[in-house]
């Protein structure tokens, strides 16, 4: 049996998810978690082979999850299944340490193949997202900023603190401090002045 989490902040994907998956004889549901942050405790309890994993949640993202998964349990494995098929959300989620990412779109067998693959140590990827990969063979990404660091930055920006930050994005002060350093890091830059000068300057953010 492989022994499958599913991290999904919409209920009704997480029972679908389930409705599907609980026909397959081969898999079993050990747990459900709405946000990153409960899918920590829910890995640390029940150590499942795969954990599903959507991406944009509240309280802590699916690319922070999925790396903070990986430091603390490097046998993780992570599959990705989003709505999301944009460069930015598949890189940060391969950095992160997914195994696979795939739409909300596949078929249920196609679930059910990425799931027994990811188990197996294997990596498997959405059709799609496997050709934007290949397409950018020749010109790797550089490290980008994640969705929910970009939120960050943008709102650093605009003069809040971490506080106001955590209480507008409906996340724990501890992520964005998180969220804070690696945007430092990403953009080389030694505090929040300058990595906001830095951002504007790239085009990443702006202040009007």
């Amino acid at each position: 049996m492989i022994r499958v989490a599913i991290v999904e902040d919409q209920r009704i994907v997480r029972e679908g998810l389930i409705a599907v998956l609980e026909d397959e004889v081969t898999i079993e549901i050990v747990g459900e978690a709405a946000n990153g942050q409960a899918a920590l405790d829910l890995y640390a309890q029940e150590l499942p082979d795969v954990v599903l994993m959507d991406l944009q949640m509240p309280v802590m993202d699916g690319p922070t999850a999925i790396g903070q998964l990986c430091q603390r349990w490097p046998q993780a494995k992570v599959l990705v299944l989003t709505t999301y098929a944009t460069d930015e959300f598949i890189w940060a989620a391969l950095r992160a340490g997914a195994k696979g990412y795939l739409l909300k779109d596949a078929s249920a067998d196609e679930l059910v193949s990425a799931i027994q693959a990811v188990a197996k140590g294997s990596t498997h990827l959405a059709p799609d997202i496997a050709a934007k990969l290949v397409a950018g063979v020749s010109n790797p990404q550089p490290e980008s900023l994640t969705p929910r660091e970009l939120e960050v930055l943008h709102l650093l920006g605009r003069g809040r603190s971490n506080g106001e930050i955590a209480l507008e994005l409906d996340i724990a002060l501890r992520t964005v401090k998180v969220h804070v350093q690696n945007i430092l890091g990403k953009l080389g830059a030694t505090n929040r002045t300058e990595a906001v000068s830095l951002a504007v300057r790239q085009k990443l953010i702006s202040l009007t």
